[in-house]
């Protein structure tokens, strides 16, 4: 019997040998698949190739999960939320990341539903720490002309003028505590916070910071988070913009880092749609063209972009997507923080889908892509709490806590302070405020290195606050039946390759395969559909792009020209903020190969998975405070998710 079952073992094998030995055979690109049947495809998973143990799963090494955190958390430690009402410092906000029950600012009690994985507390790096110093009476601080003077107008009573005073001084571009031992104190008081709650495995607190450039009032921030702990990152006093403005300076810091403590950092921008063209733009800020140099040295330190926010969703725009349904999505395009009004002419270098298209044209020009960028969500929320979730949503700064009262709610002015030169109207109001989002990570392990170096290599996706998992590989030789493989991760790394990654292809490169799973988050909404967003560069130099819908809920169809014209419906009562999933689908999946693929032009693709209509924050806020909608607001939105890119390159 068991010379039997070793004769058994032995035939297949030689079957699967001859298989291997075939598909090596096929001009494809430089990702290569197996040609198998459904039947071997099967028998692959159970008897598996030769293996050294027992156990089929040795040294496996590659990301069998997705963690949820938020790359980008305001606490206390921020002026503009310290001296604005916040008092819950990264103590707090890292226990509430955690599902602890916290108590907010104003007395309100806090929980999430779900803990986050993972957390980086982004507190601005100018004058780092101000607010609660001046509540502790900080002596380094109080030896300082510039801190007693806000001292003794908060002990007066006055904090609104201690924060127009530091605002003032801000706006000059000088440190007016330069040269204090104050800044060193409190970032180590950061690195001290995040050593305590870092527990690899179970919930990983990053060391980070906020780099905030605003020339002109336009928005360059970028966050920086290290992979390292307190012994490196307390080396150095992070870099502010009071040090300089210019995105180059920052990754000249970081290098610097680098060498000096053989540490790594990356940075993530964000908010291009406030920066008024500044963000993709064609020239650096000293004003020359950009060249090879500084787009591979964007790509080294920027590796991720947080493409939706508080401060509105820029994965897309109606009006450089005119034919994207989709795209008018929590639009925030009126302005930048200043008085600069906002023209048709600055969106292309605004948003991720068109920095996308012009990275390809950049590419072929330099031989380097200065915006190939994976993307993530976050909340940039001032208020120590994240809120992502529509139904939990305690305002993104400090004034905007859950109140009956509208006028600081729904009508105080978040944005567009200053008013437009031109008379334009620039204000965009606390209704506007987004719940968005989160930060998605295909990762090894829960620790800083397995998510940092997860982050690197762009494996990431941003949601608009939701917990959808998405997953996607892209191959040549992908068959239908991988979709239903028990094995399917394994098969996607081994045989093709995940979100953020590469694909290369030669003249006789056959179109494309893209696999792709996603699953809605189990404590919300249906899905609606999942699409695939195609740009690329024609041999003329014109950039496109083109929409496939490619799974559908409800047994919807899709046409010829790939696109679904029927709507999934609605099920929201705007009245009592509900919504029921009786549309939609819990999973969909699909097999995707580029219909118009043309192998000497560069592509890239990636994901968008839609759920169903579910009410908008404003909608739970106006039953439960029994208040109108404000004007404008809508009723319900539909949540997504948006994968980092795969990029396609003729050799």
């Amino acid at each position: 019997m068991k010379n039997s079952i070793n004769l058994k073992i032995v035939l297949f094998s030689s079957v699967l040998l001859i298989a291997f030995s075939c598909d090596q055979s096929n001009k494809k690109g430089d990702t290569k698949t197996t040609e198998a049947t459904s039947e071997e495809a099967t028998a692959t998973t159970l008897v598996g190739e030769k293996q050294d143990n027992y156990s089929p799963y040795v040294g496996d090494n590659y990301p069998q999960d997705v963690y949820f955190g938020d790359t980008h958390l305001h606490t206390s430690y921020s002026t503009d939320a310290g001296m604005v009402g916040n008092t819950l410092g990264p103590d707090e906000a890292y226990r509430f990341a955690m599902g602890q029950e916290v108590t907010q600012s104003h007395g309100l009690k806090a929980k999430l539903q779900r803990p986050l994985d993972f957390l980086v507390v982004s507190d601005h790096a100018e004058n780092l720490g101000l607010a609660p110093a001046l509540a502790a009476g900080d002596q380094a601080l109080l030896k300082t002309e510039f801190g007693k003077k806000l001292y003794d107008l908060m002990q007066a009573g006055e904090p609104e003028e201690a924060f127009n005073v530091w605002v003032k001084a801000m706006t000059t571009g000088k440190d007016p505590l330069k040269g204090s031992s104050f800044a060193k104190s409190m970032w180590q008081k950061i690195t001290e916070s995040a050593e305590k709650f870092n527990d690899p495995g179970k919930f990983t607190a990053f060391i980070g910071y906020e780099w905030t450039s605003v020339p002109g009032g336009s928005n360059l921030h970028r966050n920086v988070v290290f992979r390292d702990g307190k012994d490196k990152a307390d080396q150095i006093v992070p870099m502010s913009a009071y040090d300089s403005e210019n995105p180059e300076d920052l990754w000249d810091w970081m290098a610097a880092y680098e060498k000096k403590t053989n540490g790594k950092l990356l940075a993530l921008a964000h908010n291009g749609n406030l920066s008024n063209g500044l963000m993709f733009d064609d020239v650096t800020m000293s004003g020359k063209a950009i060249d090879k140099d500084y787009a591979e040295r964007r790509m080294r330190w920027e590796p991720l972009y947080e493409v939706t926010q508080m401060k509105g969703d820029g994965e897309a725009h109606p009006e450089l997507s005119p034919t994207d349904e989709f795209a008018d999505f929590e639009t925030w395009d009126r302005g930048n923080f200043g008085p600069e009004p906002k023209t048709k002419e600055m969106l292309p270098n605004e948003y991720a889908r068109a920095a996308y298209k012009r990275g390809l044209a950049y590419e072929e020009k330099l031989g380097a892509n200065p915006f190939k960028f994976g993307i993530v969500g976050s909340t940039d929320s001032h208020t120590s709490i994240v809120g992502a979730t529509e139904n939990n949503m305690f305002g993104k700064v400090e004034m905007l806590y859950p109140t009956e009262d509208p006028e600081y709610r729904m009508d105080e002015v978040i944005i567009g302070r200053i008013d437009a030169t031109d008379g334009s109207d620039n204000k965009h109001r606390a209704w506007e405020t987004s719940a968005s989002g989160l930060a998605a990570v295909w990762a090894t392990e829960n620790t800083r290195a397995g998510l940092w170096d997860a982050m690197k290599r762009k494996e990431v996706y941003a949601t608009t606050g939701t917990r959808i998992k998405v997953r996607v590989f892209a191959g040549y030789d992908f068959k239908k039946v991988d979709l239903v493989r028990p094995d399917f991760a394994k098969n996607g790394y081994k045989n093709g390759v995940p979100m953020g990654a590469d694909l290369t292809g030669n003249a006789e490169t056959t179109a494309p395969v893209l696999l792709i799973k996603a699953l809605k988050d189990p404590d919300w909404a249906n899905l609606d559909r999942v699409q695939v967003i195609k740009g690329w560069l024609d041999a003329e130099g014109n950039t496109h792009e083109q929409i496939y819908d490619v799974a559908m809920s409800d047994g919807r169809v899709v046409a010829a020209d790939g696109r679904c014209k029927t709507p999934v419906g609605n099920t929201v009562n705007g009245k009592e903020a509900t919504f029921d999933n009786s549309i939609g689908a819990v999973s969909l999946e699909a097999y995707w190969q580029d219909p118009a693929f043309d192998p000497a032009q560069r592509a890239f693709y990636y994901v968008r998975v839609l759920e169903i209509p579910t009410p908008r924050w404003t909608t739970f806020d106006a039953k439960y405070f029994g208040v109108e909608l404000p004007e404008g607001a809508p009723v319900s939105i539909q949540e997504r998710a948006y994968t980092s890119p795969i990029w396609y390159t003729p050799n």
